[in-house]
């Protein structure tokens, strides 16, 4: 026969249950699509952490303290805490030039919480960050409605604030009127000279429920003047931050007299290794869904075997005719792996089909992006399926004997 009337054979064979063909490919359609679905789910959560991270600024270095260092050699007192408090001092050693030349801008940072009441309307600012005006280009933390703060605003602790999309929201409902008008922070009155662009969550703190005010402000009104927070440096290039990273330590560990033999209490947090850790997790995570769905179409697989292997038992006298009239064992093989395949290949289209309505829909909050190598991937592995799963049905039609099956019931 040639290979026009084995595919014809095969597909009025498999018209001639439309039932059981069609249970067959539901099963391979449920495990293709499964496997584009989560596989794109997976992708898009990946893509969504990164250009939250990326949105932050990959030039970025977040500089805190661990409260002491440790590995102190024998009979060493240890430190004070205060030894190794970041200040203000720390920051402007960072911002020099002559210093640290790979570091573009620095920023001191002290938070704080507090009530913020508009009127009768009262919100609990969770963070209040008092900082510099180089916090928001280095954060990537634009100014939408109205302006920053100057430097001048820190110089004099002017009682200036800026207030997050959230705050902004609950203070005044729009918060294009919020620009101008006084709030009360705590006991002070600070005048909203600014609305932050909003900004995509990245943990479980929502990052528009924030304000910023000058760093003296702070100090003079809510925070003290104890130390700092943290210290944000921003590489002067995406290629230069460990350079960055390494001066920093250096000349930190140099003001403060860390001895060498110590663990540095300070810890340099790199965003660029976070965006690079997120990226490998994110890896990680889409081959963990694709191994799961493709459980699904081995589940399908095994489902082609089962109907195969009936459809065998119930053509068991044809394929005795057939072999008695002369049709050789490889025409019989041949028939039966091209109807297994057709089986899988028609369900991988559906399931592709399917998939590629699914994935226009955010699915648990995630937008889902297509990997069209997992289309091609899936496709390729619903056909592989149908061969396998469907070669031993096969081999026991292509087995059997004329006379055995002419007396088959």
């Amino acid at each position: 026969m040639t290979p026009r009337d084995l595919m014809g054979a095969a597909l009025r064979g498999l018209s001639a249950n439309k039932l059981r063909s069609l249970l067959t490919v539901l099963g391979v359609s449920i495990g293709v699509g499964a496997v584009i679905v989560l596989v794109a789910v997976g992708n898009g959560s990946g893509r969504a952490v990164q250009a939250r991270l990326e949105a932050m600024g990959t030039n970025l270095l977040t500089v805190s303290t661990t409260g002491g260092g440790g590995g102190f050699a024998r009979g060493q007192a240890g430190p004070s805490a205060q030894q190794y408090s970041l200040t203000l001092a720390d920051a402007a050693a960072l911002a020099d030039d002559r210093l640290a030349p790979d570091v573009s801008a620095v920023a001191p940072v002290m938070t704080s919480s507090g009530t913020a009441t508009s009127g009768d309307t009262s919100y609990t600012v969770n963070q209040v960050i008092g900082t510099t005006p180089e916090y928001m280009p280095a954060t990537n933390t634009p100014v939408e409605i109205g302006q920053s703060f100057t430097q001048q605003d820190v110089d004099t602790s002017q009682r200036v604030i800026l207030l997050g999309q959230t705050a902004a929201t609950e203070l005044f409902t729009r918060p294009a009127t919020a620009v101008g008008q006084t709030i009360k922070l705590g006991a002070v009155d600070f005048v909203v000279r600014g609305v932050l662009a909003s900004k995509d969550s990245t943990g479980f703190s929502d990052p528009n429920a924030t304000a910023i005010v000058p760093i003296s402000t702070l100090r003079a009104t809510q925070a003290g003047y104890g130390p700092l927070n943290q210290i944000v440096v921003q590489a002067a290039d995406k290629d230069r931050v460990d350079t960055a990273q390494a001066e920093v330590t250096q000349l930190l560990a140099a003001r403060h007299q860390v001895p060498t033999d110590q663990t540095s209490p300070f810890r340099i947090t790199n965003s660029a290794q976070i965006l690079q850790t997120s990226q490998d997790t994110a890896a990680t995570f889409t081959a963990l869904l694709a191994t799961v769905a493709a459980i699904s179409l081995v589940v399908g697989g095994i489902g082609v075997t089962n109907i195969m292997l009936v459809t065998v038992t119930e053509r068991t006298r044809e394929i005795g005719i057939r072999k008695a009239l002369g049709a050789r064992r490889r025409t019989i093989l041949g028939q039966f792996l091209i109807e297994a395949t057709l089986l899988s290949l028609i369900g991988g289209a559906v399931g592709v089909a399917v998939a590629l309505i699914i994935t226009r829909f955010q699915l648990a909050g995630v937008e889902p992006v297509l990997v069209p190598s997992s289309i091609g991937l899936a496709l390729g592995v619903s056909a592989a399926v149908g061969l396998f799963f469907g070669s031993m049905p096969a081999h026991r039609a292509a087995g059997l004997r004329p006379i055995d099956a002419l007396r088959h019931e």
